[in-house]
């Protein structure tokens, strides 16, 4: 068997990790606090915005930078590009169809218990789909029972992530629920990880595909600018709180005018019949027509 190393580099690898999956999460629940106090497009953008910061970097980002801590002794590592861009699309996908179904209306419990079920299993086939883009000299096993517990660890935080996406609002309370988040992130993905063994013995094949570190410059640029821009975006934008304040304050108004304008325009009427019923018994052609 082949010695297996998740720590190569000892923490650093799993707090950047964390690091990166709290922060993407927190993202993720800002946009979709905006995209509940909106509609239309602005919505779709806001929760479009939300699945690729919660599926791209909360869960993708996290486990990627996790697999650069990856080791098999005596064989190489390579990763399929593919396979992997896959899992990135994958995990994005998920993420934004559990949005879709727990925030429907009236989706209530069940709503969520299905689209944490649909997004939990998504994120657990991103995660193996992401092990299948694994190449390297030797056959890989999987313990049973501990791949079992990291998919139900899976459901459990994207049922976790859909219930903050929908409720949690206010800087405190997302600060605390991104936190939890990237802790079950990083536990699913640390599960599933423990789950597999590597047979190098008697092993003639050779890697293929591409080295991680080959992906660390595009991956870094990539993340970096997607980071920005929607921090940029969140900041310029007003929060949930004031979207809301300012369409109470638009109905309010406008309830206003309606009523103010009511009296003046049935007013209004009443002195245009006044003027014509003044108009015609004053009309010059009546005193003709009497004979007067």
């Amino acid at each position: 068997m082949g010695h297996v190393d998740h720590f190569q580099y000892g923490a650093l690898t799993p707090v950047i990790a964390y690091l990166m999956s709290c922060l993407g999460s927190a993202l993720g629940l800002l946009c979709t606090t905006r995209a509940r106090a909106v509609r239309g497009w602005v919505r779709a953008r806001w929760l479009v915005l939300g699945a690729a910061s919660i599926g791209g970097t909360g869960i993708w980002v996290m486990h990627f930078i996790g697999m650069l801590g990856f080791s098999v002794r005596g064989t190489p590592i390579r990763y399929d590009v593919s396979k992997t861009i896959t899992s990135l699309v994958l995990a994005v996908i998920v993420v934004g169809v559990g949005m879709a179904i727990a925030g429907r209306r009236n989706a209530g419990w069940v709503g969520l218990v299905l689209g944490g079920v649909v997004t939990g299993g998504g994120v657990a086939s991103m995660h193996y789909m992401g092990m299948a883009a694994l190449s390297l000299d030797g056959t890989i096993h999987y313990d049973t029972p501990r791949v079992t517990l990291s998919i139900g660890i899976a459901v459990v935080a994207a049922t976790a992530a859909l219930w903050a996406a929908l409720h949690v609002s206010g800087f405190v309370a997302t600060g605390g629920a991104a936190l939890i988040m990237g802790l079950a992130v990083g536990g699913m993905h640390y599960t599933g990880m423990s789950a597999m063994s590597v047979r190098t013995e008697g092993a003639h094949g050779l890697a293929h595909g591409v080295e991680a570190t080959q992906f660390l410059a595009p991956l870094i640029t990539g993340i970096s600018l997607f980071t920005v821009i929607t921090l940029f975006m969140v900041a310029l934008s007003p929060s949930a709180d004031e979207i809301r304040e300012e369409a109470e304050l638009s109905a309010r108004l406008a309830r206003l005018e309606d009523n103010r304008g009511a009296p003046f325009a049935a007013g209004n009427a009443g002195g245009r019949r006044v003027s014509h019923r003044r108009r015609a018994e004053n009309d010059p052609r009546d005193y003709f027509r009497s004979g007067r």
